[in-house]
């Protein structure tokens, strides 16, 4: 049932085509009955109108044509034959009427053809067995006189239902004393599902099928350019404004969300600027207080106001370019990821890091380059700094794309996992530049990967600390979504 999770197209075309079925059982049972009707009914008219015009026929014809006549005017549903005594036992009548119909149509040859070239020739159609065709006719039934608006000729004929086998029976007197005998059987078709109600009912559904396509793409061509511009929009890429157009549920959700957009674009630049001006506001100060340490006598109480002083500076610059990094600006590209990192970890290596990148897939991605190769740069700093030496590869998942740095170093417990990664935390206590900054720098590189729509991960192999930066699958951008 993925398919039916997954496409709004099938679901609306599935629940179409289950209205259109549910539609037209209702509408055959509905008419059935009138149908079954009208059919016994068509059926009746044209036996009737049959039998009194071989009736008239017979009576306007010498009598020695009558047999040849009888053999023509037979079919496959009719038979004719002449009695002389009146056919009133209905019971008895039946089985002469099984009798003839079980008997096949002989083949009308020319008079004039030799005896034995009639003998030899076959039947021009197939016999039909002697079975009981009339088993369901109500024994009680008996003839009864048709009317005058059915019947049309001056004297009267009798008429014999047959059951539930839809068959019938007439006799009529002619006016040399003879009985006209005539029996009809034809089933009807009881199935409700016929070719012709198939074909219609393919047809109908094809072409309900072709506007539900039609109607679902419509619906979800501006779902599908939401959902991309929101994913988008949620790994910090710029997209345009959607265009407002469509039915009205679907243009108030665009509009909802360009306002979205909108707000948090107006709130990502004023804090931006807020942070600025604080940034401005705070070294007025701190340049004033590291000038009054200059004028403090003693130079041990001196040192610690300007080691201080620096300090603050440290952690004020670097908790600006958090918060800059996280309002992020670079626009998103199509890179070769492989050559990017390869290119970073050879850059460290011309500086005499011990970083080997080893041999990995060619793996095309959309991200900001340069925030990807500032994060990356950070961890494997830290497996320098820490483990001795980085070893980085990449790996391609049907989930995504991986960036693993791997070092032999003593690692971290997994109860620090992730506390490193909060801003200002250090496992080292000392506050010591050299030997680990002020704590910002993970922070600032799973804000970078965040923004791209992934994490970083720790754990500890055998030896030493893998890191692991997963990124999802590469979107298209908000323009061609």
């Amino acid at each position: 049932m993925r398919w039916w999770r997954k496409s709004l197209a099938a679901q609306f075309i599935c629940f179409l085509l289950m209205a259109l079925v549910v539609s037209q059982a209702i509408s055959f049972l509905v008419s059935w009955d009138e149908r079954d009707k009208a059919l016994r009914a068509a059926s009746k008219g044209e036996f009737i109108s049959r039998t009194a015009s071989l009736a008239k026929l017979l009576e306007s014809i010498p009598p020695s044509f009558h047999t040849d006549v009888l053999r023509a005017s037979g079919t496959t549903y009719t038979r004719f034959w002449l009695t002389t005594d009146d056919p009133i036992d209905a019971a008895v009548w039946r089985k002469q009427a099984i009798t003839r119909l079980a008997e096949p149509l002989p083949n009308l040859l020319p008079a004039y053809s030799k005896p034995e070239l009639i003998s030899a020739a076959p039947s021009t159609a197939p016999s039909i067995p002697a079975i009981h065709f009339f088993d369901k006719a109500v024994a009680s039934e008996g003839w009864t006189q048709l009317s005058s608006e059915m019947w049309t000729l001056p004297r009267f004929a009798k008429f014999l239902p047959l059951g539930e086998s839809h068959g019938m029976g007439i006799a009529v007197q002619l006016s040399n004393g003879q009985w006209l005998n005539s029996v009809y059987r034809k089933t009807i078709a009881s199935a409700l599902w016929n070719s012709q109600s198939l074909i219609s009912l393919a047809i109908t559904a094809a072409t309900l099928a072709l506007i539900g396509i039609m109607v679902a793409n419509r619906i979800a061509r501006p779902m599908r350019r939401l959902a991309g511009a929101a994913e988008a929009l949620g790994r910090g890429q710029s997209v345009e404004p959607l265009p407002e157009t469509g039915p009205d549920d679907i243009r108030r959700t665009t509009e909802a969300f360009n306002r979205m957009q909108a707000r948090l674009t107006r709130f990502v630049e004023d804090r931006t600027r807020m942070l600025a001006a604080i940034s401005h506001d705070l070294r007025t100060p701190l340049t004033s207080l590291r000038l009054r340490a200059e004028f403090v006598s003693d130079p041990d109480v001196q040192q610690r106001m300007l080691t201080t002083i620096e300090e603050i500076q440290t952690m004020t610059e670097a908790a600006l370019a958090f918060a800059r990094e996280e309002a992020v600006t670079e626009p998103t590209r199509t890179v070769n990821l492989t050559a990017l990192i390869e290119s970073l970890c050879d850059d460290l290596s011309d500086l005499g890091q011990n970083v080997v990148f080893l041999d990995s897939p060619k793996i095309t991605y959309r991200c900001r380059p340069e925030g990807l190769r500032r994060a990356t740069r950070n961890l494997i700093e830290n497996a320098v700094r820490y483990g001795g030496g980085a070893r980085v590869r990449l790996s391609e998942r049907p989930s995504g794309v991986q960036i693993i740095i791997e070092d032999d170093g003593p690692g971290i417990p997994e109860e620090d996992f992730e506390r490193v990664f909060a801003p200002f935390f250090r496992l080292e206590t000392s506050r010591n530049r050299e030997t680990g900054g002020v704590g910002l720098g993970l922070s600032i590189a799973r804000a970078t990967v965040r923004h791209h729509g992934g994490d970083i991960t720790l754990a500890r192999p055998e030896k030493g600390l893998r890191a692991t930066i997963t990124l999802p699958k590469s979107v298209r951008s908000a323009e061609a979504a």
